[in-house]
């Protein structure tokens, strides 16, 4: 049962990298259109850090995030950034304190309520993402990259049919 369950978060993670589910600007932060970014860099650590991410060197990102906020403490921009650099390693525990950090600075934004629902399902809980999704919907009704979100969310989530033997 925990090999299918693997299976099954592999196949979404999969099938949402392959929808796009979440927007990303050329430095690899996670944005949703016709919103301004609310968190501007501050310091060179974060602007290495969204190179590195939108790379894929989710490691280097990681270390340089943390380096940001080890620098700056208030920097809400950074926290989200290390939330998406632990999203991207697995380590979803140091994502979900990251997450909160950016949200106790910053309170709930559509970015940060759009990239947990997208942590949400990278982890396989449905459940979450949706709510995560009906909470941003709350912020921007008719947003269609969350409405889109969703819609990838239910497609993944319906069973797929097994062919005959």
């Amino acid at each position: 049962m925990r090999v299918h369950r693997a299976t099954q978060a592999m196949g979404l993670c999969a099938f949402l990298w392959l929808a796009g589910c979440q927007t990303r600007s050329d430095e690899g932060i996670a944005i949703v259109p016709g919103v301004e970014p609310t968190l501007p860099a501050t310091n060179e650590a974060y602007r290495v850090g969204r190179v590195n991410l939108a790379a894929g060197n989710s490691g280097l990102a990681e270390r340089n995030f943390r380096h940001a906020v080890e620098v700056n403490k208030d920097d809400a921009a950074a926290w989200l950034g290390l939330a998406a650099a632990y999203d991207n390693l697995g380590r979803y525990e140091l994502a979900d304190r990251a997450y909160d950090q950016a949200t106790s600075l910053s309170g709930e934004t559509l970015e940060i309520v759009n990239n947990r629902g997208y942590s949400y399902m990278l982890r396989g809980n449905g459940k979450r993402a949706l709510g995560q999704f009906e909470q941003a919907l709350t912020i921007d009704p008719g947003n269609t990259v969350i409405l889109n979100n969703i819609q990838i969310l239910r497609s993944a989530q319906r069973p797929t049919r097994s062919a005959p033997f």
